[in-house]
């Protein structure tokens, strides 16, 4: 790329006016500040914004199995640790592949999360398929009721700020062994972490040009009863999902002339940390569990402010006027994951 091209100079200059790292709190924001990283449209973390949480104090692998006691919950099973990635079929073709989904006793989901966690050696195997709790239908509300007590139904700065109530109330539990790939979701996101920790990678919305979003052919696992796997083809629209992996080096097939530009940016949660993560903002997560075993967080879904979807399809039209020949993209937004 040279100095003349636009989509090169905008990212340039993006990174050469934002800083390189993500904007540490001790405190929880007013409502006016948090508008001010709304505005724009900045992720941050607030440390130990959590830790008085009831949910931050009290539950542990014991605590959440006598809450849930008796209890079935859906969980998401993949052989590798990768839900609603951009996965190869049989015949080489790449496709979103979602999972496959099935309702286990909620203690016995914790002890196939634990069993991997728990093996000696200093380099155990990995596990024949990997199994996390990542239904996004606001499950706070349904499944996980009983547990809603114990957490906020709000982030109370956020919802004043964005005068609105959340959208949604998540629950995520898993281990180790469960990445969440490169992807962007349309709301403002607090993440709060309760037990384990969670890494993010996080790239702003100019990063569109550098991700090789592609629309592909949906797809799910099937699991025999023998065990095996297999990938099947299901009817629907393409999936529009970035195949760029921020961690997988300049050698890799799926990039584009612009991906050596884009700066992403790193951060860990512990327990008790919140995160405010922007809507259209690319996060790539994976996750180290505690002494617990497991690593389980809340996110709160706020409906975006207005004027970021203007400003989104304003730079969705430059980005399809500058991009490379033969780049194939999708204007649809990819649905949430975490």
């Amino acid at each position: 790329m040279t100095n003349a091209d636009p989509v090169a100079t905008l990212l340039k200059d993006y990174h050469e006016l934002n800083p390189g790292w993500v904007e540490i709190r001790t405190t929880t924001p007013t409502p006016l500040e948090f508008m001010r990283f709304v505005a724009r449209n900045r992720p941050f973390v607030v440390r130990g914004g959590a830790a008085d949480w009831q949910a931050t104090r009290e539950w542990s692998v014991a605590r959440l199995k006598a809450l849930l006691q008796g209890q079935t919950v859906e969980v998401a099973v993949t052989p590798n640790g990768l839900a609603d990635a951009p996965t190869r079929d049989a015949d080489g073709q790449l496709c979103f592949v979602k999972p496959w989904q099935q309702r286990v006793d909620f203690a016995e989901f914790i002890d196939s999360l634990l069993a991997p966690e728990t093996r000696t050696g200093s380099e155990p195997p990995p596990p024949s398929e990997v199994t996390y709790a990542q239904s996004q239908n606001d499950n706070l509300r349904h499944e996980y009721e009983l547990l809603a007590p114990q957490l906020p139904t709000e982030i109370a700065w956020a919802r004043d700020a964005l005068g609105q109530p959340a959208d949604a109330r998540n629950l995520w539990i898993g281990n180790a062994h469960s990445t969440t790939v490169l992807h962007k979701d349309p709301y403002e996101n607090i993440y709060v972490q309760l037990l384990g920790r969670k890494h993010f990678r996080l790239l702003p919305p100019c990063a569109l040009v550098c991700v090789a979003e592609t629309p592909l052919p949906p797809a799910a696992y099937l699991k025999s009863p023998s065990g095996t796997w297999r990938i099947r083809h299901e009817p629907g629209p393409p999936v529009p999902l970035p195949t760029w992996d921020p961690d997988a080096g300049p050698a890799q097939a799926q990039r584009t002339p612009y991906s050596h530009l884009v700066v992403p940016l790193a951060v860990t949660l512990e327990k008790g940390d919140m995160l405010y993560l922007p809507a259209q903002w690319y996060h790539k997560v994976s996750q180290s569990c505690a002494d617990d075993g497991i690593c389980c967080a809340v996110n709160y879904w706020y409906v975006r402010h207005g004027i970021w979807r203007r400003l989104l399809l304003n730079a969705e039209f430059l980005a399809e006027r500058h991009e490379s020949p033969g780049t194939t993209r999708s204007p649809q937004t990819h649905s949430c994951l975490s």
